[in-house]
């Protein structure tokens, strides 16, 4: 399972808020609850799953500033796929409590 950190910036908007596009993207990946994991943060959205799954995701949310009027779109994917044992989003954070217990 992989871990991806994305953020969808709709460019050349008449409002520097971009919350109306976030709100719609959470709406997409609400879609695939079942086969992934998603987490909106403040300055991102953070999805867990099987690659290829996320891949269509991220291509599903990409479009959404398009589908709202934008002719330009940059998103910005980091992607964290690790294959030497299983991790998730909630295990990398208590990871970090245990470490931070000692």
């Amino acid at each position: 399972m992989a871990i991806v950190d994305v953020t969808v910036v709709p460019i050349g908007t008449d409002n520097p808020s971009v919350s109306e596009y976030v709100s719609e993207i959470q709406k997409v990946l609400q879609t695939y609850e079942g086969k992934i994991t998603f987490q909106l943060t403040p300055m991102s959205t953070l999805i867990e799953g099987e690659l290829p799954v996320l891949f269509e995701v991220i291509q599903a949310i990409h479009e959404v500033p398009f589908e709202k009027g934008c002719s330009r779109v940059a998103t910005n994917i980091r992607i964290d796929d690790r294959r030497d044992k299983a991790t998730t989003l909630k295990g990398k954070l208590e990871s970090v409590a245990r470490e931070l217990e000692k």
